[in-house]
């Protein structure tokens, strides 16, 4: 089952990956904050519906996302 994971201490929360996530499973954060003060970006797929695209992990400037298949 593919997988996200973000990074919450390197995220700045700048949300370039929320519109390239085509299934919508990522979020906007809400908190916790990070160190830096951050709310980073959430992950959510109760519905199994990641492929694994890593489109989100390539927009992301502070390579803050790590996709695992």
């Amino acid at each position: 089952m593919p997988t996200i994971t973000v990074i919450d201490e390197t995220c700045k929360a700048c949300h370039l990956c929320i519109p390239v996530c085509k299934p919508g499973l990522l979020h906007r954060g809400e908190g916790p904050f990070n160190r830096a003060g951050y709310a980073p970006v959430r992950f959510a797929d109760p519905d199994r519906k990641c492929t694994a695209c890593k489109v989100c992990a390539q927009v992301c400037p502070d390579v803050a996302i790590r996709v695992f298949k």
